[in-house]
């Protein structure tokens, strides 16, 4: 068979049209040469109008500085680096320098989150969560997760590490109108499941979790708080949300490439010297050998950059995302929280159900260069994943472009105009591209 052809027996779990796409431009290339040009030229094109001419509101996104860009293409990261730091523990000689790069790495996230241990070699948070899982539970265990209808991440759930992990995972009770943990409900339920660990994970995220006193319920039977603060890590480390470890999560995982404003990488951290082991064994050599010493370079120096900057530009996130909530809701748009000031993260959540539902909306804003992405929220089932009810929005990369609160009301004038049909997508397309030629320069950096 043809490399360009497929089985009437394929299983193919990406977009057969875009696959098809991909083939038909192969065949037309003269040479392999040809080929990788094409992957550049699609590089380019993504640079261009993702990161110069859209409305990047992505909660996930984050654009790194010019020096943290630069050191991801370094020379260190064709290097080998399988063991923990220093020379006897490595399997390769010559690591002498990138010992020092990994240990200026491990010690400033100490610093960022005020913590004891810190480990830098996961490549993605979803692995941070797997070390936890790992590391602190057996098949079989009891566990509790939020759902995803309530913000809750597949990573806690059964199609993640805590399902690959063999674990029984029970709901964490959640009040839909107040957006929080129902504290009473939550106490019945575990007194009776006794879980051994209770994981506050969530990708929709707008206020504090009751850590300490979920932490006090679960002592009694010696179970454990781990919090997940994938989308929350930059906010935690710069002060403008609750700090878990001080409140009685026994550990803490997130993503470097969310708030934080890193590489995309995972970082863990602890201040229990009796986990260090177990988790550090679940890191090496279970689930991180060779760890990209170009992308620890890159988070040693995002961490170096929040210790100047992060306490400034996680306000500023803050406060745009309240004022964005605000004025969307001043426009007539449902705005889940808006009786308690929105949000107190980087998120606006908003049901779009009257709007046509999340999908749709997502791809008319698209249409209009403004980014989004559709999200269950309180009213929608597991089920509803492809079309669910609301849409998330992130104030993290239109914030460290230099935006303030007066720019929000300008976005919010742009949501207004795509969905209640006041001008034609290109039109707003058009004072998109416009907008974003005043904001190229990203803040909060040393460069």
């Amino acid at each position: 068979m043809a490399a360009n052809q497929t089985s009437a027996q394929t299983v193919e779990v990406h977009d057969a049209k875009v696959l098809q796409w991909a083939r038909d431009l192969l065949d037309q290339c003269s040479s392999p040469r040809m080929m990788q040009r094409e992957v550049i030229q699609a590089v380019e094109r993504n640079e261009i109008w993702r990161g110069e001419e859209c409305l990047n509101l992505l909660a996930p996104e984050a654009p790194t500085s010019p020096t943290v860009r630069k050191l991801l293409s370094a020379e260190v990261g064709t290097r080998a680096a399988e063991g923990h730091i220093g020379p006897t523990e490595r399997w390769f000689a010559g690591t002498k320098y990138i010992d020092e790069i990994e240990a200026l790495c491990v010690e400033l996230l100490k610093r960022v989150f005020r913590c004891n241990y810190a480990d830098h070699r996961l490549v993605a948070s979803m692995l941070g969560n797997m070390t936890v899982y790992a590391a602190l539970t057996k098949p079989g265990d009891h566990v509790m997760t939020i759902s995803q209808p309530f913000g809750g991440h597949s990573s806690n759930r059964v199609d993640g590490p805590a399902g690959i992990r063999g674990l029984q995972i029970h709901d964490v009770p959640m009040d839909p109108v107040e957006l929080e943990v129902d504290l009473d409900q939550f106490a019945e339920a575990a007194r009776r499941i006794k879980p051994r660990l209770v994981s506050l994970g969530a990708s929709m995220t707008l206020f504090p979790l009751p850590v300490r006193e979920m932490s006090q319920i679960v002592s009694e039977w010696g179970g454990r708080i781990f919090f997940d603060g994938a989308h929350q890590l930059g906010l935690i480390g710069g002060g403008q949300f609750q700090d878990p470890l001080q409140e009685g999560a026994c550990i803490l995982t997130g993503s470097a490439g969310k708030t934080f404003s890193g590489p995309q990488s995972g970082i863990i951290v602890w201040n229990d010297p009796e986990l260090t082991r177990p988790v550090t064994d679940a890191i090496f050599p279970a689930l991180a050998a060779t760890h990209q010493v170009n992308r620890v370079a890159a988070l040693a120096a995002s961490a170096a950059e929040f210790l100047a900057y992060g306490n400034e530009y996680m306000a500023q996130i803050v406060a745009n995302a309240q004022a964005l909530g605000k004025a969307l809701s001043d426009r007539g748009f449902a705005v889940l929280g808006a009786h308690k000031g929105f949000t107190r993260t980087h998120q606006i959540i908003l049901d779009v159900r009257a709007y046509g539902g999340g999908l749709k909306v997502a791809q008319e804003l698209a249409k209009a260069n403004i980014i989004t992405n559709k999200n269950l929220i309180p009213c929608d089932k597991p089920e509803d994943w492809d079309y669910p009810s609301g849409l998330r929005i992130g104030t993290t990369e239109v914030t460290r472009l230099g935006m303030k609160e007066a720019e929000m009301e300008t976005i919010a004038d742009l949501f207004v105009s795509v969905l209640e049909g006041q001008e034609k997508p290109e039109q707003t397309r058009q004072r998109v591209v416009e907008m974003r030629r005043a904001y190229q320069k990203i803040h909060y950096c040393f460069d």
